[in-house]
């Protein structure tokens, strides 16, 4: 569903479950870190409200948007964790670079699905204009920072 029929803030707080028991991964991007962090800080709010412990949230940057999938791969492999959130976000410019970044990105995030036992959560932010992201991140869309970790917490429950 369009963003623009839907805050991406907005769920049932007691449809989430308990995350007490879970460990998380937020890999999240600095390029556009104003956007971003905001990500980041929607993802970490919501994962503590539903329980989560601040030292079972493991938070890596990466450079930009493609090297989320890479690094959401490294986390994987090197920490146990429940679930991995990636949080990124690309404006379209004058080139077709958004393309091909938010196309592999894409594709990286369901090939890591496919390959590993945990889900990885897409949090990725595909804007036409900074606007667009500022009002996905915190402005009057809600944060799909927010969103992203619901989707986390609710796929481990229902498969962890």
């Amino acid at each position: 569903m369009a963003t623009a029929y839907q805050n991406l803030s907005a769920y049932d707080f007691n449809s989430v479950p308990d995350a007490s028991k879970m460990r998380f991964g937020i890999v999240v991007a600095e390029w556009n870190k104003e956007i971003t962090e905001k990500l980041l800080e929607g993802a970490c709010n919501t994962l503590e409200r539903h329980g989560a412990k601040t030292e079972n949230i493991i938070i890596s940057r990466v450079p930009g948007s493609f090297e989320l999938v890479y690094g959401a791969k490294k986390m994987a492999e090197m920490k146990d964790l429940h679930a991995i959130i990636i949080l990124g976000c690309v404006i379209r410019g004058d080139t077709p670079h958004f393309d091909y970044v938010c196309s592999g990105v894409t594709q990286g995030v369901t090939q890591l699905n496919l390959m590993y036992n945990i889900p990885f959560i897409f949090g990725l932010l595909t804007n036409d204009t900074m606007q667009q992201s500022i009002d996905r991140a915190g402005g009057i869309h809600g944060n799909k920072g927010d969103e992203a970790a619901v989707t986390a917490i609710k796929m481990v429950h229902t498969f962890g």
